[in-house]
């Protein structure tokens, strides 16, 4: 492993645990909204399947006792 792979896997994996892939879709459709490059009804779309999997994966985590 090269020393810019290294580099590279220890910033993704600091990512991961700072900010989910999820999250960061969502930050970045609302920025899109704010810069009027989305539809405000998609917004709303993209925001109800990120809170209903964030809770589908809280409920499963919480079942599990995690």
């Amino acid at each position: 492993m090269s020393m810019s792979e290294a580099a590279k896997a220890k910033i993704d994996g600091l990512v991961e645990k700072a900010i989910s892939r999820k999250f960061l879709v969502w930050l970045t459709a609302t920025a899109m909204v704010v810069t009027s490059t989305l539809d405000p009804s998609d917004w709303i779309i993209i925001s109800a399947i990120y809170i209903g999997g964030q809770a589908t994966i809280d409920g499963i985590a919480k079942l599990k006792g995690l």
